[in-house]
């Protein structure tokens, strides 16, 4: 069998069907609405700063938050709008703290995690009001609580909401320890970030990037969360197994998003995942055996075909990314697309399509166009390729510690660890149950 979600394929390809006619009828009009009133919102803000980083995270993201609020197509009708809200408001307030704690600040740590702190509150009834600028240089008149007030009410609303929301709580102080350090690697060096991930439940099988990847992506397992509330069959053990199953397809998002974004990360001198692996054989075998890990890791969900397509829309959505158009990076990425063939061919049409009909309607942004070198399709792709795009350079990660005066000689990167393949667990039967609707794909940011 070429690809462990050969098996799951009928169901999965049901569960597909189902969700696209969902999420092109009911979800995505609901959703552009959602966007045109945050986007009101962001034109009100007084400082002029946040309000263009408001406004650009909106224009730059918006592909991002469509995408994410297909995990609504999980939920039934009468409750689906509602999850949406929830959906649309946290993904928004993903990518705008994404965006302030990338900013210098004196105490990236504290900043960062003051801000995020919004990122929990959004999932907690009732509680005193917070100061999440007070460790920031600015304030945005009360945007980011906004979008805290509409994610809370929007979530407490859903009738698994109590049994939800203690795991979605932790996966989203997580994911903001994640960013938050991430963020802090330019003044303070990736030996925090390391640190803190190899303490790690995951390191016994996971680099530790890996972790920090996954961490800081895992807005999608909040997503995927918000939809489990609105099953009022739903107990906090579910949760806890949901949250633990989409630790791998977390952690492949922000990978390959690191991928694809390589040329302007490089331009801006930001931090790549990717970068970490010693070299292209060692990030190829990885970027498989978390493909292997994510479908099996899924395969034991309620609904596993649901879970499934969502697992290959998160890769589909990357490699059908301009960025993703190399030889090389194809080469790099065929081993993990063989793990869940037949379902991506379908999955990377769709994208595909959904992208040539974005740049159909408008022209891309300048922060975008110098990447935008070709279109991925399910007929042309074969992987992905192992440097910055337009380039034969590998990316270099950054040092373990900040640079150093010049009088002082620089900081150097320790060693890479040998490869070593994730423990492959005893595939499943090749038979699953059908589910009764899906999801196609998530986002994944962190840089």
């Amino acid at each position: 069998m070429a690809g462990q979600a050969r098996g799951r394929a009928p169901a999965a390809a049901h569960a597909l069907l189902t969700a696209n006619v969902r999420f092109w009828s009911t979800v995505l009009p609901e959703v552009r609405r959602e966007l045109r009133a945050w986007e009101r919102r962001a034109r009100a803000i007084p400082d002029s700063v946040l309000r263009e980083q408001a406004l650009e995270k909106l224009r730059e993201e918006r592909f991002n938050t469509e995408v994410a609020a297909t995990l609504a197509t999980l939920v039934p009708a009468v409750r689906r709008r509602q999850a949406i809200k929830a959906i649309v408001a946290l993904q928004i307030a993903y990518d705008y703290l994404d965006g302030l704690t990338e900013q210098p600040v004196p105490r990236p740590l504290a900043a960062g995690h003051q801000l995020y702190r919004a990122f929990a509150d959004a999932l907690t009834p009732l509680g005193p009001a917070v100061d999440h600028y007070r460790h920031h240089p600015r304030e945005d008149g009360g945007y980011l609580q906004a979008l805290v007030a509409a994610c809370r009410s929007a979530f407490w609303s859903l009738p698994a909401a109590p049994a939800v929301a203690p795991v979605a709580r932790a996966v989203a102080a997580r994911c903001g320890e994640a960013q938050t350090r991430t963020h802090a690697i330019p003044l303070l060096g990736n030996g925090q970030l390391r640190a803190w991930a190899q303490a790690q439940p995951e390191a016994e099988w996971m680099r530790w990037w890996e972790i920090a990847s996954g961490a800081a992506a895992s807005v999608l397992a909040l997503h995927a969360l918000v939809a489990l509330a609105a099953d009022p069959a739903t107990v906090p053990a579910d949760a806890a197994r949901l949250a633990a199953a989409y630790v791998p397809t977390c952690a492949l998002t922000t990978l390959l998003d690191s991928l694809v974004d390589g040329e302007e990360d490089a331009r801006r001198g930001g931090h790549a995942y990717l970068a970490y692996y010693r070299d292209e054989p060692e990030a190829s075998e990885r970027l498989e055996a978390l493909a292997h890990e994510a479908v099996v890791a899924v395969a034991d969900l309620p609904r596993a075909a649901h879970h499934l397509v969502t697992v290959t829309g998160a890769v589909a959505f990357y490699l059908s990314a301009p960025g993703a158009a190399g030889a090389r990076a194809r080469r790099l990425t065929a081993p993990m697309a063989a793990e869940l063939r037949p379902l991506l061919a379908p999955a990377l049409a769709i994208f595909g399509a959904w992208r040539r009909g974005k740049r159909w309607r408008r022209p891309p942004s300048p922060k975008r166009r110098s990447v935008e070198v070709g279109a991925m399709t399910a007929a042309s792709y074969g992987g992905m390729k192992w440097a910055i795009p337009g380039t034969m350079a590998p990316c270099k990660p950054p040092p373990a510690h900040p640079p150093a005066p010049p009088s002082q000689p620089s900081a150097t990167r320790p060693p890479a660890p040998s490869p070593r393949a994730l423990p492959r667990r005893r595939a499943r039967s090749a038979t699953s149950s059908s589910a009764t609707g899906s999801s196609s794909a998530p986002r994944a940011c962190a840089r």
